[in-house]
């Protein structure tokens, strides 16, 4: 979204160096998330946006699942503020939460979780409760 941190060049990376890429698809009728793949740079540049202006393949869209073949190894996870120990605020609908909850379920061992912030979204304290999932890092530039 505009009022976070953008990925491009870090999707740009992703394949420059022939790793897989993998990027949410909401569903519109419910609060569940999935991760699939992502073939090209100008594959991104071609999906439709959403009501809230994020790009994302249509759910007829047939696109691999990361929770199908295989899992993920590393998850960029959104919030609206966090804490340097790593509870996270997000949006409000438990998209990541629950999809973060799938993927341990899912997965030998679980993705390694990084919220990517401006300073200005670490806080304290954020509230959360028994369904909120702490990320294992965040990252921001430190006071100078």
């Amino acid at each position: 979204m505009d009022d976070e941190i953008q990925t491009d060049e870090i999707i740009r990376n992703i394949f420059q160096t022939g790793k897989c890429c993998f990027i949410p698809r909401y569903s519109t009728n419910s609060s569940d998330m999935e991760m699939v793949r992502l073939h090209s740079l100008q594959d991104l540049e071609n999906l439709p946006k959403t009501k809230w202006n994020i790009k994302q393949p249509l759910e007829s869209d047939e696109r691999e699942n990361a929770l199908l073949t295989g899992g993920l190894d590393l998850v960029l996870v959104p919030g609206l503020a966090f804490t340097v120990d790593g509870r996270r605020m997000g949006r409000g609908k438990g998209y990541y939460d629950a999809f973060l909850a799938r993927c341990r379920a899912a997965q030998r061992s679980p993705p390694f979780t990084v919220a990517l912030a401006f300073r200005q979204q670490i806080l304290p304290h954020v509230p959360t409760d028994d369904n909120d999932v702490n990320v294992d890092r965040v990252l921001f530039a430190p006071d100078n």
